[in-house]
């Protein structure tokens, strides 16, 4: 079978090469998932340049989300082959390849009806928004949420979660297009942060109150703008850094202005507490037979094509999420 490997570390067109590999096998309470689709993560560029927090040993394939179907299943895995599936593949043998071994604990029910392409694209952003939104901020229906990053994989998926729970909805984004893109997922105020002042956008879209709840995956410069423009008892949830730079959060200003910053991690939750992510996941799906959720594609590129499009990623002239179907 194909699969991309990372044989020594560099940016994705000079540390990836296409190589034969050995067909997985399942171990004990694992599945062999066939890959119809592996949705391309940031965070799959930052480990072939070895800048990611998890650095595996060389050589090892990468990809994070993957849907498919199961084809082979192993002692205790509890299925039996043929269920579509949304998998997480551990890292040194990830999702960019034809076939992955997983084990049950990393593998989910596909909403049914669900394309393959949108069921590989929905597990981390959906489950990080939701998070973020409602275990975190404890959003309520009726509150306005900012989401920066609008476009983005993950704040896409905050738009309509937000939008799902009854919220008001600003986003910020870059450009004409992605400022398009936030208003058809449903953000009633779309703001060009490259031409609009966003912290007198946002308080004069809601009376000089502020933003109950803002999500922020960005960092930097864009959470300091949020401490400007957060109601009173409102709530940041600091989601990533995209920006690069690690704000500061002055605790006398919170204090001044009684609101609350918020860590989210999202990916600790599945090792402490791993019940959580799968009702969520039931939630999810509940949300998409509804027509509440819809993963936003904004391309899905043939198997060969995954270093071009890992580039494309990476100079942020995407929205939505990146997909490659082997």
């Amino acid at each position: 079978m194909k699969a991309w490997r990372v044989e020594e570390l560099g940016d994705p067109k000079e540390a990836l090469g296409l190589v034969e590999a050995e067909e997985p096998e399942p171990g004990s309470g694992e599945v062999v998932v066939e890959v119809e689709a592996a949705a391309l993560n940031f965070f799959d560029i930052l480990l072939c340049r070895g800048e990611y927090q998890e650095k595996p040993e060389l050589p090892f394939t990468p990809g994070a989300e993957v849907a498919g179907t199961v084809v082979r299943a192993g002692e205790g895995s509890s299925y039996s082959g043929g269920e579509r599936v949304i998998a997480m593949p551990p890292l040194p043998k990830g999702g960019l390849a034809e076939r992955v071994a997983v084990p049950r604990d990393a593998v989910l029910p596909a909403p049914e009806g669900m394309p393959a392409d949108k069921a590989a694209a929905m597990h981390i952003t959906y489950q990080t928004a939701h998070f973020g939104l409602h275990r975190r901020a404890a959003l309520r229906e009726g509150e306005t949420v900012l989401v920066h990053a609008g476009a983005g994989g993950v704040g896409s998926a905050a738009i309509q979660l937000a939008n799902a729970a009854g919220a008001r909805v600003i986003a910020t984004a870059g450009g004409d297009e992605k400022v398009g893109v936030c208003r058809d997922l449903g953000a009633e105020v779309a703001l060009d942060y490259r031409e609009e002042d966003v912290v007198s956008a946002v308080k004069e879209a809601t009376g000089g109150r502020g933003a109950d709840v803002i999500f922020d995956p960005v960092g930097g410069d864009v959470f300091d703008a949020s401490r400007r423009c957060v109601a009173f008892e409102g709530r940041i949830v600091v989601v990533g850094f995209a920006g690069g730079r690690i704000a500061e959060a002055p605790t006398n200003h919170a204090l001044v202005k009684n609101y609350s910053v918020l860590g989210l991690h999202w990916g600790l939750y599945n090792r402490v507490m791993p019940e959580l992510p799968r009702q969520v996941h039931g939630e999810l799906s509940r949300l998409y037979a509804a027509g509440k959720i819809d993963p936003l594609v904004y391309e899905t590129v043939p198997f060969e094509e995954v270093p071009s499009a890992l580039e494309k990623l990476g100079s942020r002239g995407t929205y939505g999420k990146l997909v490659a179907e082997p």
